[in-house]
């Protein structure tokens, strides 16, 4: 919206040249990232007192950890504040007008309404069920389609025809091997991508600052690459250099990425350990939705399982817990999700937390490598 106010006075007026800065994505990407963690950091304490007087607290598994008992009642929703953080500074310093940017914070801000509905639920419930997981996964779904048939299918910027169906293989060279599926395959795999993301950050969310380290870390590695895949280097697309798929549109993705990384700074100095605010579903929904958008945007549909790996392995063991369970009676993990196995080896939350972390980035520093090792 600045970007869009703005920067056409630096055209028309002599005194507001220097307004031209915003022209350049890098400079509204920092300005993205003050702005949304300045607005986390400082309306938080606000924000968690009204939770408090509203007595909006977390309800904890009956099932879970014993250490976890001591947390029922800790403020939760805190997701609503980071959603906040991030919509509002990319609606402020990206192009509103790029599809790109709408449709993913779009299925941002519809996946938040979904995880509202499941917190509340919760909450009024007093148990840790929520929204019925047939109508959390049709509610995905029905946005996500709308989402990428706008921003995929209804959309036709130039360049964007000529790669919107295929698949970029981690480590391949994208010029020479052109994995392309049918339009409608493409466009399911997409839909599963999203939606299959959005939960997995909501596994992940089971410790006190555990998920939203790996998100803001994955935001990074989006970040990056959305920059690389939109910018122009000499008058040459970067993307034609590197050899990864790119269109100049998707540049403007790196703005809400950074969103995501500056609302996250800010909720992490409530949410570390021991924990002021829980984010809840309508925050890891959220954000894990964004993820997935991004992922699919910047076409690295396939390479997301190895920048998001923590939530990946988190998905797979409750998949094999429950598999296995249903088939033998028996349990391969202590507790599912797998954060919750090393809890119950009698690992301290903080030392889970930090490896989780640690782990993260060093995947995030591997798949950029793909960048170049192609």
């Amino acid at each position: 919206m600045i970007y869009e106010l703005l920067y056409p006075l630096s055209k028309d007026f002599g005194w507001a040249g220097a307004l031209n800065v915003l022209r350049y994505v890098p400079f509204r990407i920092i300005m993205a990232t003050i702005t949304a963690m300045m607005m986390s950091f400082f309306l938080a304490p606000w924000f968690i007192r009204e939770l408090q007087k509203k007595q909006i607290g977390q309800v904890v598994r009956d099932d879970g950890p014993e250490s976890h008992y001591k947390k029922a009642g800790t403020p939760t929703m805190g997701g609503a504040l980071i959603l906040l953080s991030v919509l509002v500074p990319t609606m402020l310093w990206s192009d509103v007008t790029n599809r790109f940017v709408i449709a993913t914070a779009g299925v941002t801000a519809g996946y938040g309404l979904i995880g509202y509905v499941d917190d509340r639920l919760k909450i009024v419930a007093k148990n840790s069920r929520g929204l019925p997981g047939r109508y959390k996964l049709l509610g995905q779904t029905l946005i996500a389609v709308a989402a990428l048939y706008y921003a995929m299918v209804d959309y036709d910027p130039a360049g964007w025809g000529d790669i919107r169906y295929r698949l970029s293989v981690p480590f391949l060279a994208f010029s020479k091997y052109p994995f392309e599926l049918p339009g409608w395959l493409y466009v399911a795999f997409a839909v599963f991508i999203v939606v299959a993301m959005s939960n997995a950050v909501n596994l992940t969310d089971g410790l006190d600052g555990l998920a939203i380290g790996p998100v803001m870390i994955n935001a990074g590695t989006y970040m990056i690459w959305a920059y690389a895949a939109g910018a122009v280097l000499f008058g040459q697309p970067l993307a034609s250099y590197l050899d990864i798929p790119g269109v100049l549109e998707m540049g403007e993705l790196s703005v809400f990425g950074a969103a995501v990384i500056g609302a996250g700074i800010g909720f992490l100095w409530y949410n570390t350990y021991p924990a002021q605010v829980f984010m809840g579903d309508v925050g890891s929904l959220a954000l894990g939705g964004g993820l997935g958008m991004m992922a699919v945007l910047t076409k690295t549909e396939l390479l997301s399982a190895l920048i998001g790996g923590v939530f990946f392995v988190e998905t797979v063991s409750v998949i094999i817990q429950v598999a296995w369970f249903k088939t033998t009676g028996k349990r391969i993990f202590l507790m599912a999700p797998i954060h919750h196995h090393f809890e119950k080896m009698g690992w301290p939350e903080p030392k889970i937390i930090v490896r989780f972390w640690i782990i993260s980035v060093l995947l995030a520093l591997v798949s950029l490598t793909s960048l170049k090792l192609r």
